[in-house]
């Protein structure tokens, strides 16, 4: 059989959605070697990171081409058994689509994204779920708010949670903090946020629940650290920072590779993630890997990622957001639960199994059932 994914993403620091699809297909090329996989690709360096088994083709940057034209060019050609696509699909195809729609926030919140941003998702992934076999989601909580705002079947819309890659693992904290100090010039300890700057995860939120964390310690050595990509919101937050009391303890590292950032997540003493929405929030799952306390939203899908191996707060709230920080900062036993217990829940997300799950729902799609070998089967269920 011949499956088709549009990798895009990859190379072009789409974050999650790059993660995401990278790392579905390292592991189809791993479980599935009987079967044609051929990757739609935007950036040249994208070859180099897939599996020599994996064979590409060429799409542009530019969205409109990419859908209107190279895509379903490529799909003439090639006539897979069905394309994978994220969110949107191109104008025309004649294989059965798989969509993965991580959330819904264009629809709930439009408010996150600029007006034009807003109504292109509106139009193109309506069109796009109206037309897949099957709507593919991370989370419960992203599966009913898929079905709240489209008309289509339950069945069509299939959880598969996302996982860590295995690079995100515990290392020694002093030994990550020099890494960090080398690289980017950091000397103190720090609490870390990651993501794209934008307003859905709320860096104004953090940086003023900070402030009241320095004013009730003011001995704490810690800084408030964002990782992330700029974005049309960066400024909004730079300039609150420049007028905030703490501005010579906040730090920005910009958007980094994964190489950098397990350091950073070894290196700080507490992860902090604030969003307002997430259809899953795979920074909290990567920081427990690491081996990291985390504290997170209590909103959305972050309860159904996090569990009860962090503390959950209402991002709404400051002081909530703060209170959370200073118990985690001045109890080094609660800290030090809350590494043990996230180490335990990261430990049960896994690329494979959902790699292997997504793969079963190609083969459902595609009217084939999938030889799979016993041991595969084992680490599949």
């Amino acid at each position: 059989m011949r499956f088709s994914v549009d990798a895009h993403a990859i190379g072009c620091r789409l974050t999650g959605n790059e993660v995401y699809i990278r790392n579905l297909l390292h592991e189809f090329a791993r479980l599935d070697e009987g079967n044609d996989l051929i990757a739609y690709i935007s950036k040249a360096s994208a070859e180099a990171e897939l599996p020599g088994r994996i064979r590409t083709r060429r799409v542009s940057q530019n969205p409109y081409k990419r859908l209107g034209v190279d895509l379903t060019r490529h799909l003439q050609r090639d006539r897979p058994d069905l394309l994978h696509v994220q969110y949107t699909g191109p104008v025309f195809s004649a294989a059965p689509l798989v969509v993965s729609v991580h959330d819904v926030s264009f629809l709930e919140y439009p408010q996150y994204f600029t007006r034009f941003r807003s109504l292109q998702l509106r139009l193109t992934v309506q069109r796009t779920v109206n037309r897949a076999a099957r709507v593919l989601t991370p989370s419960e909580f992203s599966r009913r708010a898929i079905l709240r705002h489209y008309a289509i079947a339950e069945e069509k819309v299939v959880v598969v949670p996302n996982a860590v890659a295995s690079q995100f693992r515990p290392i020694d904290r002093d030994v990550a903090r020099a890494a960090i100090q080398r690289k980017f010039g950091f000397r103190r300890p720090f609490v870390l946020t990651v993501g794209d700057l934008q307003p859905r995860k709320n860096p104004v939120g953090l940086l003023h629940a900070f402030e009241d964390v320095l004013r009730a310690q003011p001995k704490l050595r810690h800084d408030l650290v964002f990782v992330g990509k700029e974005t049309w919101y960066s400024h909004d937050l730079h300039r609150a920072v420049k007028r905030s009391p703490v501005r010579d303890r906040v730090r920005f590292a910009g958007f980094v590779e994964d190489t950098d950032l397990v350091q950073f997540y070894g290196a700080c003493d507490l992860f902090v993630f604030p969003s307002f929405y997430e259809g899953f929030g795979l920074p909290i799952l990567e920081a427990m890997a690491c081996g990291r306390a985390v504290a997170c939203s209590r909103l959305t899908a972050m309860p159904e990622v996090a569990n009860a191996a962090g503390i959950l707060f209402d991002p709404a709230s400051k002081e909530e957001i703060a209170r959370a920080m200073l118990d985690v900062l001045l109890d080094s036993e609660l800290r030090a639960r809350l590494e043990r217990l996230g180490l335990h829940r990261a430990a049960g997300f896994s690329w494979e199994k959902s790699a292997a799950q997504t793969l079963e729902v190609y083969y459902d799609v595609a009217g084939r059932r999938r030889r799979r070998s016993a041991a595969v089967a084992a680490r599949a269920s």
